[in-house]
């Protein structure tokens, strides 16, 4: 998935429909919005109502959490960087993500829009919970879920603070130019975006020590304001 020019103003149109086009935005507030309260009802469910107790409860939540950081990096890497010649295969992998490394500046498309996040959620929880009750232990789908939520709302945040602003603290910097360098050096490496913990495992990370930093590339992928664009380049 190479595009010939990147973007780094407007967005792509993915969509004739206007409704269609609309549906396909949103805002990380929203997503947060309509997630939280899942996530803190289905742990006051699993403790209250199933009878999970709380140091069973945080166990799997944080295993939920853990789940997400795999499989944030295996859905990036494999699906969202699908290679094919089938050209609606390509299409939908535009949809998904595709857009987002053509327009890397889009604010409006660094979450997944309300109806197909919800859609896609709500099967994993059925796969989720039917994979739970092969091995008797289907009630425990109720606390692992929401950690894995948190995952992603987690990641959501990462992908767009890393495209928004410059790293709060010296140690995420490795974070931020290991996805940099993805979007603009080679998207066959760099597949983490909330940690680069699976790059390592799976030797994709970036060798950052030999990697010029591009800071004109850099100020380039944010749409952070003009004040922090200068302190980027007086480092």
């Amino acid at each position: 998935m190479k595009f010939e020019k990147i973007h780094n103003k407007g967005q792509a149109r993915i969509f004739k429909n206007q409704y269609l086009e609309y549906l396909t935005k949103t805002h990380p507030l929203v997503i947060w919005g309509l997630y939280v309260p899942i996530i803190g009802f289905m742990l006051y469910y699993s403790h209250a109502l199933l009878n999970i107790s709380v140091g069973q409860t945080i166990l799997l939540f944080f295993a939920g959490t853990l789940s997400w950081s795999l499989f944030e990096y295996t859905i990036h890497r494999f699906v969202f960087h699908y290679a094919s010649e089938n050209k609606r295969a390509m299409r939908i992998v535009y949809i998904i993500h595709g857009n987002h490394h053509e327009y890397p500046r889009d604010k409006e498309r660094l979450f997944m829009p309300p109806v197909p996040s919800l859609l896609i959620s709500s099967t994993l929880f059925v796969i989720m919970y039917g994979a739970a009750s092969l091995i008797g232990l289907p009630v425990y789908t109720f606390a692992f879920f929401p950690g894995f939520v948190l995952g992603y709302l987690m990641y959501g945040t990462m992908h767009y603070a890393i495209h928004a602003w410059n790293p709060p603290f010296k140690w995420m910097k490795p974070l931020w130019r290991n996805h940099h360098l993805h979007h603009y050096k080679n998207v066959e490496l760099g597949f983490g975006v909330s940690s680069t913990l699976w790059d390592h495992v799976f030797g994709t990370m970036f060798d950052l020590s030999k990697e010029k930093e591009d800071k004109e590339k850099v100020q380039e992928l944010m749409f952070g304001s003009k004040t922090q664009k200068r302190q980027l380049q007086e480092q």
